[in-house]
């Protein structure tokens, strides 16, 4: 690629680039010599599983790795247990040395879904900041000011509206600064939301009299809810480590509008080809439907396989549009009574509904299939001496063939 053509390649979904000339100059003398980039991306092990909100960061990595710069995933083994108080109206509840040891173990293997293992350079921080005398961290500290930190939005809010803020939050910036001193970083990627973070990695190299990274920030995906961030916490994620037909399904979910978003993020496709779909859909010469089924197939493939993405669309076609059952649906076998078995204790008995109430609830609401003719009486028994199996649904996705014994 052409130096060009390559800021292209590298910016396509980002939100800042800063300096972009200095970006340039750095690309071009890696070209000049030889000499590769090194580029930087930490993630805290807060939480022991990524979603795809996580890879689009992963996948910028990925674009540098592939114009074949050197790209450090960065586990904030040390800085997990500070907690980063970006976008936080209080002060994050510290984790456990184990807690962060058991969910780095899962990034490692995580992020090789996208990432070449062999070409991937997996660092921690704890490595360098487990070492820190206390005269090093004085010298840390004095390279910035309290009125700096507090330039910060969030820190900013919540000073002026008197929700305390720990001493030691305010050593993450700096902390995360001192990794790109650690690591040599030339360019920094991280959210939009990480911005201040890695201005300051800046200051905090130019300090240590080390040349200052570029920094390049992603925007924070949506969920599938379209509004708000995409988080475990509030259900609206797909999670890279989920069944092919649960990424599959979730991600015919969202709206034709938030799937351009997810074109732009989650996949390779240039900008023009996005276009040109969007093009297509709008005019009708291809339907969203189907467009959308394309993206679905694409994120799935990522982090499974495109025979499992293939496979995925074919049973989401089966259920939801020709309302056939799964291929492959889980079976149980229970001790039934003689005679007969209420319904609503059999949901209860094979964990399809959590209490007795809930289960009358889902029956009541047409929530609840057997053997493919919906239920509505919550009193309604099967007689065990006449069937020897049964096929429940529950909703549009749970379904569990029955055997009594």
């Amino acid at each position: 690629m052409t130096l060009n053509e390559q800021i292209s390649y590298l910016t396509k979904g980002t939100i800042d680039v800063i300096p972009l000339e200095e970006l340039k100059a750095k690309l071009g003398r890696a070209s000049e010599t030889g000499r590769k980039l090194r580029v930087k991306a930490g993630f805290d092990p807060t939480a022991p599983d990524l979603h795809v909100g996580h890879t689009v960061l992963i996948r910028k990595m990925r674009h540098f790795q592939q114009l074949g710069h050197d790209v450090i995933f960065l586990i904030g083994s040390f800085t997990a247990m500070i907690g980063d108080p970006t976008g936080r109206n209080s002060t994050r509840p510290p984790l456990t040395r184990e807690q962060i040891e058991a969910n780095a173990e899962t990034y490692k293997t995580q992020i090789f879904k996208l990432l070449d293992p062999e070409k991937t350079i997996i660092e921690f921080n704890g490595s360098w900041m487990n070492a820190f005398t206390p005269e090093d961290f004085i010298r840390l500290t004095a390279k910035a000011t309290i009125a700096q930190m507090l330039e910060r939005d969030d820190f900013a809010r919540r000073y002026s509206s008197g929700v305390p803020i720990s001493v030691h939050e305010l050593l993450y910036p700096l902390v995360q600064g001192y990794d790109s001193v650690a690591l040599r970083a030339n360019v920094e990627l991280g959210g939009t939301d990480q911005k201040f973070n890695l201005l300051m990695a800046r200051e905090i190299q130019r300090s240590y009299g080390v040349e200052p990274q570029a920094i390049m920030t992603t925007p924070l995906l949506e969920g599938l809810d379209g509004v708000n961030k995409m988080s475990k916490s509030l259900n609206n994620y797909i999670g890279i480590t989920e069944s092919p037909e649960d990424i599959y399904g979730k991600a015919m979910s969202i709206s034709d509008e938030l799937m351009w978003r997810y074109y732009e993020l989650l996949t390779d496709l240039t900008l023009d080809e996005i276009s040109k779909l969007k093009n297509d859909a709008e005019t009708g010469k291809r339907h969203p439907r189907d467009v959308k089924s394309e993206l679905a197939k694409k994120i799935v493939a990522d982090f499974h396989s495109q025979a499992e993405a293939d496979r995925a669309e074919s049973e989401f076609i089966r259920r939801f549009r020709e309302h056939q059952a799964p291929s492959d649906i889980d079976s149980r076998s229970i001790k039934a009574p003689a005679g007969k078995i209420k319904l609503v204790d059999l949901l209860l008995q094979t964990d399809l509904a959590p209490s007795k109430a809930e289960a009358r609830r889902l029956i009541s609401q047409g929530g609840v299939k057997l053997n493919g003719e919906k239920i509505a009486d919550v009193v309604y028994e099967i007689d065990t001496g006449i069937v020897d199996k049964a096929q429940i649904q529950v909703g549009k996705l749970r379904f569990l063939k029955i055997i009594f014994e």
